[in-house]
């Protein structure tokens, strides 16, 4: 086991390269959004009386997108700039840090939400950027969000706030009906790095570990690490991986390999909207994981 999960940890690089991104195109003015996630949440909130932007595109990876020169002007030129914060744009916070020195507000609305610390591996005592997996957690965002657009953005967006609230409400109750059909014995979550603190907090999982040990993409795991790994796998019976959409997930396809027992490999889109389709919005991106999740788990 040992040698073949040394010769996984060699490659892992591989599966964690930069994404440059190309987003929406630049706006004079308006709120710029930097993750998609967040972008789709305030366009629900804002509406059509302000013009949104939206810095990361489908199926990127929030830890890794680059944007272009353009559109760090038009952070710059922002009426609001909203953001994920917690160090999740790894990629991006140069360009937030220096627009918010020059005066435009920023809204990091992970830093509004109770963010919650990583409990193990190489992030433990970090603050998890991945809040939105807690649709609780983003009522909490939309309702800092309803005052930063009104107070920056020149728009009165109680109405659709109070609609977005209703659902992200409905969307809670569907996720706790559907887990709560997990036998307790088989509440244990393993990922491909560790996004699924927040759900797992509310709706009572055990995180198990994950094949990337940090909060980050951009990490790479040991042969150690592994091998730790495969032995909780083995211990804990884990029926499935669950690795994002927006990473190759050969690494936990491997991993299920050489913990010699019969895991599933689950894709999610727990990082990244797509384009189109089922997860082209968080309440649908939502729904789809819980339905995977529920499925793969009972």
């Amino acid at each position: 086991m040992t040698r073949r999960l040394a010769s996984l940890a060699g490659c892992a690089a591989m599966a964690v390269g930069a994404l440059a991104a190309c987003g929406d195109g630049p706006t004079d003015g308006g709120v710029v959004v930097t993750t998609n996630i967040l972008g789709d949440v305030v366009r629900e909130v804002a509406g059509d009386d302000v013009e949104v932007t939206v810095l990361m595109p489908a199926g990127a990876d929030p830890h890794s997108f680059e944007i272009s020169a353009q559109q760090a002007a038009a952070v710059e030129s922002a009426d609001l700039v909203v953001s994920n914060g917690l160090g999740l744009e790894e990629g991006v916070q140069h360009v937030v840090d220096a627009a918010e020195a020059q005066g435009v507000p920023v809204l990091a609305v992970g830093d509004l939400v109770d963010p919650l610390e990583y409990r193990e591996d190489a992030s433990a005592g970090q603050l998890d950027p991945h809040f939105w997996t807690d649709p609780a957690r983003m009522s909490l965002a939309v309702e800092h969000l309803t005052e930063a657009l009104e107070e920056h953005a020149g728009v009165d967006p109680a109405e659709n706030a109070a609609a977005y609230l209703d659902e992200l409400d409905a969307l809670d109750r569907h996720m706790g009906d559907a887990f709560d059909a997990i036998p307790a014995d088989r509440r244990s979550l393993v990922t491909n790095h560790h996004v699924l603190g927040y759900l797992a907090d509310r709706y009572d999982f055990e995180v198990i570990g994950a094949v990337i040990p940090s909060g980050t993409t951009l990490a790479s795991p040991s042969a150690a690490d592994l091998d730790s790994l495969a032995t909780a796998i083995t211990q804990n019976d884990v029926p499935a991986i669950f690795a994002d959409s927006s990473q190759p997930d050969r690494l936990a396809q491997v991993l299920a390999d050489t913990a010699d027992i019969e895991v599933e490999v689950v894709s999610l889109y727990s990082e990244s909207l797509t384009a189109e389709g089922e997860a082209a919005t968080y309440l649908g991106m939502m729904r789809a994981n819980t339905d995977a999740i529920a499925s793969a788990l009972s």
